[in-house]
């Protein structure tokens, strides 16, 4: 009887040390912050990762203090009131000091009470100052503009919002085909101007080709112009100064002798009367016979 005594109050005690371990011990995982509450009021204090003891009438309640990331789809219209399907993700942790008062204000549901919510409307805000066709090309700004926007609504509970992107933006069919449209006529405009500027660069490379023949034929035919006056110049000096020469080197006996030089040994007559005789006049000396004897 007082071996079964003693195991029953054995059992007893184990029972109740078991009891006190589940109930007045808690342990707080890595990279979670314990929230302590006493019949569902939040006690000033925060747990570590670790094991740590409690009231049996207290719960700990675990807050990830990690990095997390969720995805999100939504709608928004651009400033041209295009209907725009969005898809992103969200990338946020909760800082460990804060923890208790984010727990008090919102709950372990913060992100779909209080992330998600403010997020879209942000979100819907800023795709609201860009065109549709604007969109696409500044989706890296909408992504930091968002982001910034969060970082300042969540900041005081404690939420540091460490990036987001948007991953797809889609438009309605009706648009997807209207901007095709455009782009395919806009490069037809393109492809028209490139040729319509290759035809004008060739007319004026045509052009500028006959200019630049015209000119060189004017510049040939005025050099052979020159070229040919000059040589008239040229022979017309030398005439003149031939001419010049021959004129001082003439003397009076030099003419004489080569009027004797070149007379053919008949003399020049006169005639006088209807029957005169025929007179042979010598001349000499520039006197001739007759108006020697006539002397």
């Amino acid at each position: 009887m007082k071996m079964k005594k003693g195991l029953i109050i054995a059992a007893a005690a184990a029972a109740v040390l078991l009891l006190i371990g589940l109930t007045c011990t808690a342990s707080v995982e890595t990279g979670y912050t314990g929230i302590v509450t006493t019949f569902g009021r939040v006690e000033d204090v925060t747990l570590e990762a670790g094991l740590h003891f409690k009231s049996p009438f207290q719960r700990i309640i675990a807050m990830d203090n990690r990095e997390q990331k969720t995805s999100f789809t939504t709608e928004a219209f651009s400033s041209d009131i295009q209907q725009v399907n969005i898809t992103g993700s969200i990338n946020y942790a909760i800082n460990k000091s804060t923890a208790m008062n984010l727990f008090k204000e919102v709950g372990t549901d913060y992100f779909s009470k209080l992330v998600y919510p403010r997020m879209l409307e942000i979100t819907k805000g800023v795709f609201s100052k860009y065109t549709a066709e604007n969109l696409v090309a500044n989706r890296q700004t909408l992504s930091e503009s968002i982001r910034d926007g969060l970082y300042d609504e969540l900041k005081d509970y404690g939420i540091n919002v460490i990036s987001l992107s948007i991953e797809n933006i889609d438009f309605t069919d009706a648009f997807t085909d209207a901007v095709e449209a455009k782009q395919v006529a806009a490069q037809r405009k393109l492809q028209a101007e490139i040729e319509q500027a290759q035809m004008t660069m060739e007319t004026q490379q045509a052009a500028e080709r006959q200019r630049i023949n015209a000119e060189a034929a004017a510049n040939v035919a005025k050099i052979n112009a020159d070229a040919d006056a000059y040589a008239v110049k040229v022979r017309s000096e030398a005439e003149a100064e031939a001419n010049k020469l021959i004129a001082e080197s003439l003397t009076e006996p030099l003419i004489r002798f080569n009027e004797i030089k070149t007379w053919d040994g008949k003399l020049p007559t006169y005639m006088a009367g209807e029957n005169a005789t025929t007179i042979p006049v010598l001349q000499f000396g520039g006197n001739t016979a007759a108006d020697s004897d006539a002397e």
